[in-house]
């Protein structure tokens, strides 16, 4: 097994406040990407009380060679309780800003647009004051679907290119580099008052110019946010990984980003999409739209 660098590894949390999250989760039968994924900041962040909700899973109809996340099971008909369940968790661990995500849902017409949708409205009745952020899937490139989220109006949509184009059929087989890119130029254009934000894993193979043409062809479609973190291999089944990324490098994307005009650029070894994204109020006080 590779040996993780200094810089990787996490203090243990405090199970105290981990516990407090895991029950709720538990209690009203919600699932995480936190926990679904493995997610390296799991400790800190439910520490802090928060979670990035996943919808419509666990069981994901891609099976992306770099994901954690279970393929292997049948996805299961859409819970209607769902969004009540989740804006009742979002109530009782008093969040500001909530991320929610989903697996993919290439069996569903809309690709579960409409679930984001209703789960957008049932936390909007019940905590009116929290910002929500959607980490979409590519929906297939419906945009009757993607426009039908926009219409709900969350403060940020939030979809992942994941990697550089040369990787694509490699790392996402069933993803497809173009269509990420129009998912949120046509996000810019059809509702201007949200935020748009990417992300990218870094160490899977990729150069450092393929890295910055990524975060170009983002500016490019007019991209607000973007997110670079280090790629860690869930399980020896999985995509392998090339390299640990040093601080360094990612210190050098960061500064990069900012000089092309993005107007956050979140660029660490532990740094997940989700990850901090609270931090997008204190963006939308300064670039108030």
């Amino acid at each position: 097994m590779t040996v993780k660098p200094e810089w990787l590894r996490v203090k243990a949390p405090q199970w105290e406040r981990v516990g407090a999250v895991k029950t709720t989760l538990r209690d009203l039968g919600l699932n995480t990407v936190c926990e679904e994924a493995s997610c390296p900041n799991i400790g800190e962040c439910f520490q802090a009380g928060t979670a990035t909700f996943l919808i419509m899973g666990p069981a994901c109809t891609r099976a992306c060679p770099y994901c954690d996340i279970n393929f292997e099971k049948k996805p299961q008909p859409l819970d209607p309780s769902e969004p009540h369940r989740l804006a009742e968790a979002v109530r009782r661990m008093g969040l500001k800003h909530v991320v929610v995500t989903s697996v993919n849902r290439d069996d569903l017409p809309d690709g579960g647009a409409g679930q984001f949708v209703r789960c957008i409205e049932q936390i909007r009745a019940v905590m009116p004051a929290t910002t929500i952020e959607v980490l979409i899937p590519d929906l297939c490139g419906n945009w009757q679907a993607l426009e039908q989220i926009l219409q709900a109006e969350p403060e940020v949509m939030n979809h992942n290119t994941e990697t550089v184009p040369r990787l694509y059929r490699r790392v996402r087989p069933q993803g497809n580099y173009q269509r990420s890119l129009e998912v949120l130029r046509r996000s810019r254009e059809l509702t201007p008052k949200v935020y748009t934000k990417s992300g990218i894993m870094a160490g899977l193979g990729e150069t450092d110019a393929e890295v910055r043409q990524v975060m170009q062809d983002l500016r490019d479609v007019d991209c607000d946010i973007i997110t670079i973190g280090q790629y860690l291999q869930p399980t020896p089944k999985h995509y392998s990984l090339d390299r640990f990324v040093t601080p360094q490098e990612f210190e050098a994307w960061r500064e990069f980003g900012e000089s092309l005009g993005f107007l956050q650029v979140v660029s660490s070894p532990l740094t997940r999409s989700s990850y901090h994204a609270e931090q997008v109020q204190h963006l939308m006080q300064q670039f108030p739209r």
